[in-house]
């Protein structure tokens, strides 16, 4: 027996495509940046130190005195001067009186002049001028007070926007071939 038979012809499709492609570009420019920094606000108050010192002992050692020291020095020097050279005269007067009848006669008084003629002893002493701890100071220290305001930057920054330039893709297609399906029946 026989069957017809199912002859399929079939024909795919055909197309020309050209793509092109999408193009993106995105910049950013740089922001425009203004920094100041104000110079801060110092304040500096100097109290001095003051020093005291007291050297009118040294003076004294050394032998410079005041105006006034000076005249009671002398009176006092003066005053015991005279007070020792009228003792002596009393003892030398009272010497001559006591043995002045004793046949001595001349002899007394060469005596006397002996005393008080001939070498005498300078007695040598070491002496420090002036005498430990007779400068005498006082310091009262000054104060320094230092204010630092300090001084907040000032910042202007402007951000400039980013740029986006954007072309679409596109795609086009030509159809070369159509598809079609025949179909025969044969014997």
């Amino acid at each position: 027996m026989n069957f017809p038979k199912l002859q399929i012809t079939k024909t795919d499709i055909k197309l020309d495509m050209q793509i092109q492609d999408p193009v993106q570009k995105i910049s950013q420019p740089r922001p425009k940046q203004n920094i100041e920094q104000p110079a801060g606000k110092l304040d500096i108050n100097i109290s001095k130190g003051v020093l005291d010192i007291d050297q009118s002992q040294a003076w004294k050692d050394v032998g410079l005195l005041t105006p006034k020291e000076s005249v009671q020095k002398y009176v006092a020097d003066g005053r015991q001067a005279a007070l020792k050279s009228i003792s002596k005269t009393v003892q030398e007067g009272r010497q001559m009186m006591l043995n002045s009848g004793n046949g001595q006669q001349g002899s007394i008084i060469a005596s006397i002049a002996k005393q008080n003629h001939g070498p005498h002893r300078v007695p040598i002493n070491i002496k420090f001028i002036p005498s430990v701890g007779s400068v005498k100071t006082h310091y009262t220290p000054g104060k320094v007070d230092v204010n630092y305001t300090p001084q907040q930057p000032k910042i202007d920054v402007q951000v400039n926007q980013p740029t986006h330039d954007y072309q679409q893709g596109k795609v086009t297609h030509n159809t070369i071939q159509r598809p079609s399906i025949d179909i025969d029946f044969t014997e």
